[in-house]
């Protein structure tokens, strides 16, 4: 026996559709390169939105071509979001922050066909422009200047448009968009995301217990849109008809805490790196910004309790989420359970600052040599997870099959454990784990627990090479502006939390640490870097 229920597909011109329909009046606000802001509305998006999938038709687009972006956050690169998937054409955002050789092999990878660039990135695009094989880019003039020869003008692009566009009949399972990993080892690989992952995704982030998303939120991703979709951020709040704020390139926590109170901002995404450097400005200057009460989304790596209860004095509440571009990206939220609400509070605490539980629709384990691991919130392994807007497989990289399992789930690369409540807590990558001994050490419980520490901005624990115990781990931290600790200061405050073997064999103070680009840390820079501390240490006489 069927139901009696309609059928009908999920695709991105819905959301499109909705939004023109019942908020053409919300704003859109864009702050360009030279700070000043652009104001447009739903009714303006989706106008233009419309008029990049007739123009894009009208220029041979085919169904599945690929339209790559190379774009910050702005008004332009929403309408891409929503405007190429609407042409039968696949978004592939371009990440901004990889090297040109990077970039050239993921545009010929992913046969991108047209591409559309900020002119405040030509310069980058110059790079690698002659190694790749586009047909046409369109450029928009953010900053006002005439587009270079050899480059066509978006709003001369769109202009082509006659408004007579209808849309393709398109299939929920075709594919509407592509990002590629970061790439930190081994050739960046791409996700492919349907028209129907990226709406039942957009639905499940704006569950309450999720990021709840709505209608009377303003909204302001400071995740990359080239990265991970901006964490399906932009999608979420134009089908709910949030008012969206970009920042532009001005990711300074100066800058955007100015954005924040100008534009009444109520709900914000970012990684931790970011949110860190906000804690700052505002216990440097607590009376310069009157902020509205913010639900701030962290991601991308694990942020630290104290991050976590620093923001909660300002009336900021932070909310610890978990995804990977393989899960488009969301895949756990850590939202208290009423259940738990009476909790003591360091508890309470102790529940928010783990990646927190699955979002519905998704499934997590761990697994480990002796099988499914129990979820006894000690037990580590491997996170592995499948639901509907997980990746089944990489694109055009048959070599990468090992990422999935033979009963179908997404192997992450994520240690973690899972608590008996169903809290899932990233305990390292198994690239980062540390061995000391025939025992495993977190470097992410070490390193969230440095930056606890007042005088520390940022720490990273890495595994350095011992001739005893075969790995040992090293910090290496960054301290605040002004701020002072010794090593043994630092390693006094760690030895409250963990057991002595735990504790790094030394630390390591750096002016900054490098990263990726997708600002997370790179510990195989800092590995390589001090791959020889122990010999050099013992040949001192340490």
């Amino acid at each position: 026996m069927n139901g009696t229920m309609m059928q009908g597909s999920l695709v991105l011109p819905s959301l499109l559709e909705r939004a023109g329909k019942l908020f053409s009046k919300v704003e859109i606000v864009s702050r360009l390169p030279d700070k000043s802001l652009h104001r447009h509305t739903y009714g303006d998006f989706y106008r233009r939105a419309r008029q990049l999938a007739e123009a894009l038709q009208r220029a041979g687009l085919r169904r599945g071509d690929r339209v790559a972006t190379l774009m910050w956050n702005h008004y332009a690169h929403l309408e891409a979001y929503f405007g190429v998937p609407a042409s039968g054409g696949v978004l592939h955002t371009l990440n901004l922050r990889l090297h040109p050789d990077d970039l050239t092999y993921i545009v010929q990878h992913a046969e991108d066909r047209f591409l559309i660039v900020d002119d405040v990135l030509l310069p980058l695009f110059e790079q690698f422009k002659n190694r790749v094989s586009l047909e046409r880019v369109f450029v928009v003039p953010l900053t006002g200047a005439p587009v270079p020869e050899g480059y066509e003008n978006y709003e001369d692009f769109l202009a082509t448009a006659t408004g007579d566009f209808r849309y393709p009949d398109l299939d929920e399972n075709e594919a509407a968009g592509m990002c590629y990993t970061s790439g930190t080892t081994g050739k960046p690989k791409g996700v492919v995301y349907s028209h129907r992952s990226l709406v039942l995704h957009s639905l499940a982030s704006a569950l309450v217990d999720t990021l709840a998303v709505s209608n009377r939120d303003t909204v302001l991703p400071v995740v990359p849109m080239f990265h991970a979709n901006a964490w399906g951020v932009p999608f979420t709040a134009t089908m709910v008809g949030a008012k969206q704020v970009f920042p532009g390139p001005h990711l300074d926590p100066v800058s955007l805490l100015d954005l924040f109170e100008a534009e009444g901002v109520t709900l914000t995404a970012g990684v931790p790196t970011i949110w860190l450097g906000i804690v700052q400005a505002l216990e440097k200057e607590p009376d310069r910004w009157k902020l509205q009460p913010m639900r701030m989304a962290v991601g991308g790596s694990a942020a630290p309790e104290g991050l976590i209860r620093a923001m909660d004095r300002f009336g900021l509440r932070v909310v610890h989420a978990w995804g990977m571009t393989e899960t488009t990206p969301l895949g756990t939220v850590s939202q208290v359970k009423a259940t738990l609400r009476d909790w003591p509070e360091d508890r309470q605490y102790e529940i928010r600052a783990k990646q927190g539980l699955p979002v519905p629709l998704i499934e997590i384990r761990i697994v480990n040599d002796q099988g499914e691991a129990p979820w006894d919130g000690k037990t580590m392994g491997e996170l592995q997870v499948r639901g509907p807007w997980v990746a089944a497989s990489y694109y055009n990289r048959p070599e990468s099959a090992d990422s999935f399992t033979e009963d179908g789930w997404f192997r992450t690369g994520d240690v973690a454990t899972i608590d008996p409540e169903g809290y899932m807590k990233i305990t390292d990558r198994t690239k980062d784990l540390i061995k000391s001994g025939g025992e495993w050490i977190s470097s992410v419980d070490l390193e969230n627990a440095l930056m606890g520490h007042p005088a520390v901005a940022e720490a990273a624990v890495f595994a350095v090479p011992h001739p005893k115990w075969q790995e040992r781990p090293l910090a290496a931290v960054v301290l605040k502006a002004g701020a002072s600790a010794t090593e043994e200061e630092l390693r006094a405050y760690l030895a409250t939390k963990f057991a002595k073997w735990w504790l790094p064999d030394g630390f390591v103070f750096l002016d900054e640490i490098p990263r990726t680009s997708a600002g997370k840390f790179l510990k195989s820079s800092l590995r390589e870097r001090f791959k020889n501390w122990v010999s050099e240490r013992e040949g001192q006489g340490a």
